[in-house]
């Protein structure tokens, strides 16, 4: 029996993915399911620049505006309710149509992750309050000497990578880098990667004016909605970081814009660089 085609369409932020996968579902008659990390929360509306209204008609998604920012959630919950979707899914279609910049989230549907031990949200907090006491270099350099694998494997730019190594380590004893067995899951379906790739100076322009057009469609007052939830795992993402260290008088407005633009830029070039290690069947 002939396999079922998963049409995973990838690429850094602001590359015209949305548009792309519903023009290809369209064609395919296939809904779209999102693998995005932070387009799935109901509460971010502005600034995860997820489908619009017309778009989301256009086509059937899933895991659009679907989850709580109050309910913990992880690559590895995606992995299970992703893997049942596309179950049901293939009863009725031969291809299906996967689209998203979240590349733990993709690779948790194409090769499975690591089954890692359960959050310590009490010394996650404590290593948040390090990292706002002490700067970023303090926990780097403890977990070059805790685990010099994950420390050269993971993405040390990244607080988050760092609080979530360190706490692992600490609060289970052992390396978080022992967790990974890098043994990459059969699955039923086959996948076709397209990997959607603009110049550099276009894509940062595309990024600088979706960050203008967010601000303009009230991004501002979206994340005052949300301040009182801040320190919440969902919210310590670009667009809202930034607009947060405002609120509190740590930056100008314009400052704080600038910011956005600038760390979403570098989100795409890591972006990038993740998508890049496999090599997609296809280059747009």
């Amino acid at each position: 029996m002939k396999k079922k085609i998963l049409r995973l369409i990838v690429g850094p932020t602001a590359s015209g993915k949305t548009d792309f996968s519903i023009e290809l579902a369209i064609q395919l008659k296939s809904p779209v399911i999102s693998c995005d990390s932070r387009q799935i929360y109901k509460e971010l509306i502005i600034g995860t620049a997820p489908p619009t209204a017309e778009q989301l008609s256009a086509v059937k998604h899933y895991f659009i505006h679907s989850h709580s920012i109050h309910n913990h959630y992880t690559a590895g919950k995606y992995e299970i309710e992703a893997l049942s979707l596309l179950n049901e899914l293939f009863k009725e279609h031969d291809q299906l149509v996967m689209v998203g910049g979240s590349g733990l989230y993709a690779d948790a549907v194409c090769y499975g992750i690591d089954d890692f031990p359960q959050p310590d949200f009490d010394l996650r907090e404590r290593l948040s309050a390090r990292l706002s006491q002490e700067g970023i270099d303090n926990l780097r350099d403890e977990l070059s000497i805790l685990d010099r694998e994950s420390y050269n494997t993971i993405d040390i730019s990244n607080p988050q990578r760092i609080i979530r190594a360190l706490e692992v380590t600490i609060g289970t004893g052992k390396k978080f880098s022992s967790f990974k067995s890098f043994k990459k899951k059969e699955r039923s379906f086959t996948v076709e990667r397209t990997l959607l790739e603009r110049p550099r100076e276009e894509l940062y322009t595309r990024i600088n004016k979706r960050v203008d057009l967010m601000m303009a469609a009230g991004l501002l007052e979206e994340v005052k909605s949300l301040y009182s939830y801040r320190n919440l795992t969902a919210l310590k993402t670009v667009g809202y970081r930034e607009l947060f260290a405002y609120i509190e008088g740590k930056c100008t407005l314009d400052e704080a814009v600038d910011l956005i633009k600038r760390n979403t830029r570098r989100y795409a070039k890591r972006q990038i660089t993740w998508f890049k290690r496999e090599t997609p069947n296809k280059f747009l």
